[in-house]
């Protein structure tokens, strides 16, 4: 029988010198998108999918992530005594249970494969679910939900997938496939960040994974990649030969919160999302748009 899929990774241990000066003292995880933070709705997207334990992967100057993830005793007081019940609740509801969550260091920054490697011991032999938090996902149904649900069907390796401009290519990791269907692409082979001219698909991997405990045999070895770094792609492509590997192209808007414009495009799209705030962002867009 298929072992489900219930511990989830969330390397957060780069240092965001994109979004310097904000991230001089602030983990970029951190950043909020309208209200929440961008490691809160990574965390809350886990959740939807059913896992159970969350492995943080973190670095120094990063203990405002575990602050986050604990209970401020003085300020559920201060909410209780004064009577702000939904302010309370929504600082409380979301946070995993005692003994859920796990932290480890990635005490040198030698890339995504080596912060997933950190996590081994934790995950144990067991498939689980990676999240980059700078990959921001606007969907109905929350992005691993949908993964989770297509693993029932093929097990094995499923990356989060979606079609980008060839001029972008080099900018992601590029699937190669043998079959798609237009939501299930069956994969043989993966490049990293290739030149336009030499890509094999436009259909480029974005930050969810599902992955198998084998993984972490390739990662072991240490191999460098592109930049010089311990590369998750590269452990990838040598699973392909050996397990179920497919790409989801996942219903929903993803924004990449790693890019100050990106960022921006979250804020706004996910503010119009909400009813609450829905009609003035409208009325301010409005205002705006005459002068651009």
């Amino acid at each position: 029988m298929r072992k489900s899929v219930r511990k989830a990774v969330f390397p957060v241990g780069g240092m965001g010198t994109r979004f310097l000066p904000a991230t001089k003292a602030l983990p970029k995880e951190m950043l909020p998108v309208v209200d929440k933070p961008l490691i809160q709705y990574a965390v809350e997207e886990a959740r939807a999918a059913g896992i159970e334990q969350f492995i943080f992967v973190t670095g120094r100057g990063k203990s405002a992530i575990e602050d986050h993830f604990d209970h401020s005793f003085e300020l559920s007081h201060l909410l209780g005594s004064r009577g702000k019940d939904e302010t309370l609740k929504s600082i409380t509801d979301w946070v995993p249970g005692p003994g859920a969550i796990a932290y480890t260091r990635q005490q040198e920054p030698l890339g995504l494969g080596h912060a997933v490697w950190c996590a081994r011991d934790w995950v144990g032999d067991e498939p689980f679910a990676v999240l980059l938090a700078d990959d921001l996902i606007l969907s109905r149904t929350a992005c691993l939900k949908q993964m989770t649900a297509a693993y029932v069907e093929t097990g094995g390796v499923m990356v989060a997938a979606m079609d980008v401009p060839k001029a972008h290519v080099s900018r992601y990791g590029i699937l190669d496939v043998s079959t798609d269907d237009g939501r299930l692409a069956t994969v043989k082979g993966m490049v990293e960040k290739p030149a336009v001219d030499k890509a094999p698909s436009t259909l480029a991997v974005i930050g969810r994974y599902i992955l198998q405990p084998e993984v972490f045999e390739h990662l072991e070895r240490g191999e460098r990649g592109a930049g010089g770094e311990i590369q998750l792609t590269d452990a990838l492509a040598k699973m392909i030969d050996t397990h179920p590997f497919h790409g989801l192209r996942f219903e929903g808007k993803r924004f990449d919160c790693g890019d100050k414009v990106g960022f921006l495009h979250a804020n706004v799209a996910f503010a119009l999302d909400r009813a609450d705030m829905r009609g003035e962002v409208s009325d301010f867009i409005r205002e705006l748009a005459p002068s651009l």
